[in-house]
C-alpha cells in the first residue's frame, strides 16, 4: 500500500491536519492510518497531537482500542477510562534524536556550546516542544556550591507529569566517558542538595552530536534510570535520515539496559 496516497485518502481535510502536524511525525500518521473508522482516526490525530502522545503511547493505545473504549463510556455514562501510558517512564518524554533545526545553524557550521545554549534560550518555546509534553525551564548555568568547589549545570528543567527535575548538559561533540561522569556527579547533586522529598528522583539527560553503544554498555549509563544520552541534530534530516537515527538512537537505549532487540 502506498502510505502517501492513503494518507490523502485518509485526511482529504488538511485543516485538521495543518493544526497538529507540528506535534506528530510521519510514524504517528503512519500508524493513525492504520485506523478504519474515520471519526476514531480524527480524534487520535487531535489526541495525540494535544497530549504530545510519543508513537509508542499512540500505538499502544490504538492497539487497546482506548477510542473505542472511551465511546463506550460515554454512551453507558460510565467514568472514562484512562489512556494507557506509562506515567513515570522517562522514556515516554524523552526524544532522540532531538531534532533543532529551529536554532538557525548550518549544517555543518561550527559553535561552541555557549552559543548552543544561548540558541535553546533564544528558541526556547520550540526547544520545550520538541523535548516532549510536561516540560517548564528552570535554569541556566544553575550553580551548585560545594565545600570543595562551584559546579554550573547547563539547563535545567521541571517535568510536571513526572515530578523530577531535569538536568540537560550539552556537548557539541560526540559522547565521551567524562561526560557521562560529569552528568551522573551532577543529577547526585541535585538529588541531595536541591531536590525536595516531594520530587521523584532527578534526571540527567546530556545531548550530544553522537552517542556510542560501547559507552552504553560499560560506563554507569548501564542500566540507569536516572541518566540518559541523546543524539541533537541540527538540521532538518529527511524522511530516511530520521527513520536510521530513530532505530540508531533505539539499539542505544537496548545496549544501554542491556536488552536485545
Amino acid at each position: 500500500m502506498d502510505y502517501f496516497r492513503q494518507f490523502y485518502l485518509c485526511f482529504c481535510d488538511l485543516e485538521i491536519v495543518n493544526t497538529c502536524v507540528h506535534n506528530l511525525t510521519w510514524s504517528h500518521f503512519r500508524s493513525i492510518i492504520q485506523v478504519a473508522d474515520p471519526k476514531a482516526r480524527e480524534w487520535y490525530v487531535k489526541e495525540a497531537s494535544e497530549q504530545m502522545w510519543s508513537v509508542r503511547t499512540l500505538n499502544r493505545n490504538i492497539g487497546t482500542q482506548y477510542y473505542g473504549r472511551r465511546m463506550a463510556c460515554v454512551r453507558e455514562g460510565l467514568a472514562l477510562p484512562a489512556p494507557d501510558v506509562e506515567a513515570n517512564d522517562p522514556l515516554e518524554y524523552i526524544k532522540s534524536p532531538v531534532v533543532a533545526e529551529f536554532l538557525g545553524f548550518r549544517k555543518d557550521s561550527k559553535y561552541d556550546e555557549s552559543l548552543l545554549e544561548q540558541a535553546l534560550i533564544d528558541h526556547l518555546q520550540q526547544f520545550i516542544m520538541e523535548l516532549g509534553r510536561g516540560f517548564a525551564f528552570v535554569d541556566r548555568q544553575k550553580h551548585i556550591s560545594t565545600d570543595t568547589g562551584d559546579f554550573y549545570i547547563d539547563l535545567v528543567f521541571y517535568n510536571i507529569k513526572l515530578k523530577r527535575y531535569v538536568l540537560l548538559e550539552l556537548k557539541t561533540h560526540p559522547l565521551t566517558h567524562a561526560d557521562v561522569g560529569q552528568l551522573d556527579m551532577y543529577v547526585r547533586m541535585y538529588d541531595d542538595l536541591v531536590k525536595d522529598d516531594s520530587d521523584n528522583p532527578t534526571i540527567g539527560i546530556l545531548l550530544c552530536t553522537e552517542t556510542d553503544k560501547v559507552l552504553a554498555k560499560y560506563s554507569v549509563l548501564n542500566d540507569s534510570e536516572q541518566l540518559f544520552a541523546a543524539k541533537y541534530m541540527d538540521f532538518m534530516p529527511t524522511e530516511e535520515e530520521l527513520s536510521r537515527e530513530i532505530e540508531q538512537q533505539k539499539r542505544f537505549f537496548l545496549e544501554q539496559h542491556g536488552k536485545e532487540e
